[in-house]
């Protein structure tokens, strides 16, 4: 399917497919798609895409004091990797954050690494599993020059395993961190457009470029940057649900990691997400793209669904109240209701969705969000280390066995 090229300086075109060409001095952007020997292209001949969404900052993704080795540490997260590429993962992402000291509190206390910088030190020590970072690209010190020179040079010494998680950030508490007030929604992404915009022509352009966006700050005077990405550009994903975010995906990104619209609960996750998928895949189709969508489910896997219920039950009965403390509206929900007891646990156990059970039935649930239309999975779990290498032993088998995985 043709790739999108970036769109041109006036916010309201539409960008034309690849190939097409128009009166601005944007040239078309590939992407790694579009190069059969690129390892993104490797990665999405896999049936499921299959990734590991890392715990570089404290607490993990579980709001729960329950024992565990879940560490936010380098070399904690670099062992993470290397063992999920061991088992043939496909990608690893990582959060970027920017918090006010203490955190959310409690066991998110705010301890983190940051994304770009620690998986851009893992090209080195990684062969073929794609680094995803997360980057919020209105933030402060990124300039368009930095970011596509900074990016480009990744991708350069990863081989093309290079990958961006294009955010647009959305805490008033992270904005005010670098001195502004929170930006509305929906210019969020047309800035997001514009910064993106440029850095696809800087990695492009086989000349000079000059860019006066118009909604930005910054200017292009006579850019140029190499070295050039190694296929066309690197991965590009962003996280979404809105229709401005979406809209977005459906024109830059190659994946779009989604939520599930009807929260944690599994069964119904199910119900809700072959729409969802539907929607987000018909709006990249409305460019002339196809997009990948990705899910984060926290898996709670035992030998048998009772060990693995039990397992559940211990995370949630340890739940943190204190992490609910600082900028959520349900801080006092471990005294609340039933309903605000239930969002409590979810909180505790972590993931846009959470999948208990044997490896059996983990397997089953998998197998079943991929038929909801979910391209991938990015996998969280409570105790990463021993959780990885038991998910990896006993459940990526039958995977494969399900014709999942190759």
């Amino acid at each position: 399917m043709p790739e999108s090229v970036v769109t041109p300086p006036s916010r309201t075109s539409t960008p034309p497919a690849d190939g097409a060409r128009d009166a601005s001095p944007f040239v078309a952007v590939r992407s790694p798609t579009a190069f059969t020997d690129s390892p993104v292209s490797r990665a999405f001949e896999q049936p499921l895409l299959l990734g590991l969404f890392l715990p570089i900052q404290a607490g993990g993704w579980s709001a729960s004091t329950l024992p565990r080795t879940t560490d936010w540490n380098f070399e904690y997260n670099l062992e993470l990797v290397q063992k999920a590429e061991s088992f043939g993962f496909d990608l690893v992402f990582a959060l970027s954050q920017w918090l006010p000291k203490g955190g959310y509190g409690g066991v998110f206390n705010g301890e983190a690494l940051d994304s770009f910088m620690s998986l851009a030190a893992m090209t080195a020590r990684t062969e073929r599993i794609i680094l995803v970072a997360t980057s919020h690209v209105l933030y402060g010190p990124w300039h368009p020059l930095h970011f596509a020179k900074f990016t480009a040079t990744l991708d350069h010494i990863s081989k093309g395993r290079w990958g961006i998680n294009v955010v647009t950030g959305h805490r008033a508490i992270e904005h005010e961190m670098f001195g502004w007030h929170r930006i509305d929604h929906d210019r969020r992404y047309q800035l997001a457009a514009e910064f993106l915009d440029a850095v696809q022509q800087l990695w492009s352009q086989p000349d000079n470029f000059s860019f006066a966006p118009e909604l930005s700050s910054w200017k292009l005077d006579k850019a140029f940057v190499t070295p050039k990405p190694r296929y066309g550009r690197p991965l590009l994903v962003n996280a979404t649900g809105s229709d401005a975010g979406i809209d977005f995906a459906a024109r830059y990104s190659d994946v779009v990691f989604i939520t599930s619209p009807a929260g944690s609960e599994i069964e119904a996750a199910l119900a809700a997400l072959p729409a969802h998928t539907a929607r987000v895949k018909a709006a990249a189709q409305a460019h002339g793209r196809k997009i990948r969508t990705l899910l984060n489910p926290m898996v709670i896997c035992r030998e048998t669904p009772a060990e693995a219920r039990a397992y559940h039950d211990a995370i949630v009965a340890h739940g943190d109240e204190g992490s609910f403390h600082r900028f959520d509206s349900d801080a006092h929900a471990w005294r609340g209701g039933a309903e605000q007891r239930n969002s409590a646990a979810a909180r505790a156990v972590g993931g846009n969705i959470s999948i208990v059970g044997s490896p059996q039935q983990i397997a089953d649930y998998i197998v079943r969000l991929h038929r909801a239309g979910v391209d991938g999975v990015q996998l969280s779990f409570f105790d990463f280390k021993p959780d990885l290498e038991f998910f990896g032993e006993r459940v990526l088998p039958l995977l494969r066995e399900a014709g999942l995985r190759y």
